[in-house]
């Protein structure tokens, strides 16, 4: 048996591509129809769509809408170009360019857009399925904790990495969903994950799928961890590099600080399609700056539900932003695959 996905996040319709438009969660439920080239790279880089794995098939069917005016050298050039340029860190948009690269530039003009579209089908079939077995090897670290405890399993987050951020149940959630399905007591402390608060839909998910949850203070991760509250904290990511060290949405590496200090295992969960074998180290990995205004201005509802912003800080403060930091590999318990859980340092053995 498995969890239902409530609200899919991407559908391929013909000549348009649909998406849940994130940024309007967790208050509004709004799909867009993604019609045009221009229209897909926006939706990555203003993160409508948002997780490395839904990114990357996002950008698939980009290229594919590309396609529909003209597949000539130019038209596919352009549309790897642009939307390669869209988000920096998250490896998967750019391997998912890469494939679709190889399968078209060596094709006639005439057989490329049927190929483009075949291949970003293959992209989301392919991900569901990496879902599920991920779902199946995080599992069994869940209800080996079960069996010998009493009570919920408490399994620590960051960021957003169930359904809404892939084409399945996830990856850092879809163990979760599995041991839902299993019949086993599981219960989510969600951080914030500010500035973006990517958290917020994290809790949202859970609610929607039935799963118990408490949506908590980013800064309150290493308190609860002290204390005993937490059992294993299992996170995403956007690139992991070859020797194992892993990008992931900037707090990731303080919950990993605080998980190795109180004896808590900390697993990321990632396809192997995120694993960037060109990547030596996490120094390699770029990191995103985004906006200041994202962490000078909340958003959210107002008194009567309207939707509104807050800004918390002048506009002319100075800030910083990056969107990603960088967990060394030492810190990982294990690294939860498609294939397995693996060592960080293992990982040179799913090379291809």
């Amino acid at each position: 048996m498995s969890v239902p996905i409530p609200a899919p996040t991407l559908i391929r319709d013909g000549a348009r591509v649909r998406i849940l438009d994130q940024t309007a969660l967790p208050h509004h439920r709004v799909t867009l129809a993604l019609d045009s080239l221009d229209a897909v790279a926006h939706a990555i880089r203003s993160m409508q769509v948002r997780g490395a794995p839904l990114i990357g098939a996002t950008a698939a069917c980009g290229v594919a809408l590309a396609l529909q005016t003209a597949a000539d050298d130019a038209t596919l050039e352009h549309a790897l170009t642009e939307i390669g340029a869209t988000r920096p860190t998250a490896v998967n948009l750019h391997w998912a360019l890469a494939r679709m690269a190889r399968v078209l530039r060596p094709l006639p003009p005439a057989e490329r857009l049927a190929a483009a579209e075949r291949e970003a089908d293959a992209i989301i079939t392919e991900d569901i399925a990496t879902n599920a077995a991920i779902g199946q090897h995080g599992l069994a670290l869940i209800a080996d904790i079960a069996a010998k405890r009493h009570g919920p399993v408490r399994v620590m987050t960051h960021c957003n990495a169930g359904w809404l951020a892939t084409l399945g149940h996830g990856t850092a959630l879809s163990p979760v969903y599995a041991a839902q399905a299993a019949g086993i007591d599981v219960e989510v402390w969600v951080s914030e994950t500010r500035p973006r608060n990517q958290g917020l839909l994290t809790a949202w998910e859970l609610r929607e799928s039935g799963v118990a949850h408490r949506l908590i203070a980013d800064n309150a991760a290493g308190l609860l961890m002290m204390r005993g509250e937490v059992d294993l904290v299992i996170t995403g990511a956007d690139r992991v590099a070859a020797n194992g060290d892993t990008a992931n949405k900037v707090g990731t590496y303080l919950k990993a600080l605080a998980a190795a200090d109180n004896g808590v295992p900390f697993y990321i969960a990632a396809p192997v399609s995120t694993i960037d074998f060109a990547c030596p180290n996490g120094a390699a990995i770029p990191i995103e700056d985004r906006d200041g205004e994202e962490v000078r201005v909340l958003h959210g509802r107002d008194a009567i539900g309207a939707t509104a912003q807050l800004r918390i800080a002048p506009a002319d403060t100075a800030t910083g932003n990056p969107a990603f930091d960088v967990t060394p590999a030492a810190r990982i318990t294990g690294i939860i695959t498609e294939h397995g859980v693996m060592a960080p340092h293992a990982l040179a053995t799913l090379a291809p």
